[in-house]
């Protein structure tokens, strides 16, 4: 077998790491891992510690150790698309967090350490694509959150913490089990109903009447034509898949 290869995944070495270092459109450096086949967190990355931005998403991590509180620069971390199911609770000593990306994981509630309360300067947090059963309440402390993808888990409640969250402009929990969307809306009667009608022949009518009558069913026939527009639902694309050229290899997110 190929060194390197095998259930452990590719082995990365400080001189893979060092070469894995990108300086982002906006002046960051970013150490990019993704799609590198990693099982485990390489270690030797701390040497790299003091990136500002950390791209592991795209490999067979199951779990990311508490030394990720040496990466205390680090403003954006992805790590998307792994197996993780649940947080170390040293997430909360990156203060400086205000992007996190653990779309299509494993999360499950109880993995949600209570320290991810404490990225008090986070804007961005996508969990959606996970097995979250519920969302605590608590999480309405990151009150400089922006943007929260929760879609695809299996949620029937949103706290109200979470949806009076001050800055919150975008929040994406499609494709969930609440109970507000199982109950399709009743279609909108665009016709007036009447409790009684009267027939009369047009010689029995007024010039005015009849040009009353003849308008009104001139009107119910252009609406009867009229074909629905295009939908002016919002549309949030940062929050539907993970923030970054994902579909990269995968023909699905997730098989249920």
């Amino acid at each position: 077998m190929p060194k390197g290869k095998g259930p452990q995944g590719k082995r990365i070495t400080l001189k893979v790491a060092k070469n894995a270092v990108r300086v982002a459109f906006n002046g960051r450096r970013r150490l990019d891992l993704s799609k590198m086949g990693i099982a485990t967190f390489p270690k030797c990355i701390l040497e790299l510690a003091d990136v500002e931005e950390l791209d592991l998403s795209r490999n067979m991590l199951r779990k990311i150790p508490n030394i990720i509180e040496k990466f205390q620069n680090l403003m954006w971390l992805d790590l998307h698309s792994n197996q993780l199911d649940e947080l170390p609770a040293a997430i909360g000593t990156l203060k400086n967090l205000t992007y996190l990306n653990l779309c299509n994981n494993k999360l499950t509630t109880k993995g949600l350490p209570e320290e991810l309360t404490l990225l008090r300067n986070l804007r961005t947090l996508n969990l959606g694509l996970n097995c979250l059963e519920s969302i605590p309440t608590t999480l309405g402390t990151l009150r400089e959150l922006i943007e929260l993808g929760l879609f695809d888990n299996s949620l029937t409640l949103i706290p109200k913490s979470v949806k009076k969250l001050p800055k919150l402009e975008r929040l994406n929990v499609k494709r969930n089990p609440l109970p507000e969307f199982e109950k399709e809306d009743e279609p909108i009667d665009t016709v007036k109903r009447i409790e009684s009608l009267y027939l009369v022949e047009k010689k029995d009518l007024c010039n005015s009447c009849l040009e009353m009558c003849q308008g009104e069913r001139d009107d119910l026939h252009k609406l009867e034509d009229a074909t629905p527009g295009p939908s002016n639902s919002p549309s949030f694309p940062s929050l539907t898949t993970p923030n970054s050229t994902a579909m990269d290899n995968q023909e699905q997110w997730r098989i249920k």
